[in-house]
């Protein structure tokens, strides 16, 4: 496996190593401490005051966060969107989703309903393009509706995303949690790379 840390490559290539990964996707993230699905929905039950009645959930991987997501919200409708055929194959096995789309989550979905909130969730390193993801998302969400994702800090200082955040004219700033350990028992990531969980709320 590639080290997570420095990237993966292409999309053909992130593609291939998610696939590749799927059978022991779940059981290797919990060994490594992985908490952000967990902390990502306490945030949103911290804030949401309406409980949501649609979500999407854009690189959904096998359902971790849906799963710890629908623990707090069980009548909402779920539908998830994802690179990896074969981790979407799982997210199906589980039942969770209504719909499930193959597509990495800087394609934009034709959608039949808007949602009340939309997650990105671990997957933002990956992102190209923040300006077109941003538009997509607002293009998702009904009004008033919410994101929230996780970003690197390491990655957010490089890019200077406090200006991008800024830059936003969709989108309001409802939180912004402070540095949490990502991966803290992967040798790679340590304590060394952590991340911040990101809350807007579409004007």
């Amino acid at each position: 496996m590639k080290s997570l840390r420095k990237g993966i490559g292409n999309r053909k290539e992130v593609e291939s190593y998610y696939d590749n990964w799927s059978g022991s996707y779940d059981k290797t993230l919990y060994q490594w401490d992985y908490k952000a699905p967990l902390q990502s929905v306490n945030i949103l039950r911290k804030y949401i005051k309406t409980k949501p009645k649609f979500i999407l959930d854009l690189a959904c991987g096998t359902g971790l966060f849906i799963n710890k997501f629908l623990r707090a919200y069980p009548d909402c409708i779920c539908d998830g969107s994802d690179i990896s055929r074969k981790l979407l194959d799982i997210s199906k096995r589980n039942g969770k989703y209504r719909y499930l789309y193959k597509k990495s989550f800087e394609n934009k979905i034709k959608i039949s309903n808007k949602y009340n909130v939309v997650s990105l969730i671990g997957a933002m390193t990956y992102c190209n393009n923040y300006q077109l993801l941003f538009k997509q998302v607002s293009y998702y969400l009904s009004k008033n509706g919410y994101f929230i994702f996780t970003h690197r800090l390491d990655l957010w200082r490089e890019l200077k995303f406090d200006n991008i955040l800024e830059k936003l004219t969709d989108f309001e700033s409802i939180n912004i949690s402070r540095p949490l350990n990502y991966l803290p028992k992967n040798k790679d990531f340590g304590s060394d790379i952590k991340i911040k969980i990101v809350l807007l709320k579409k004007k």
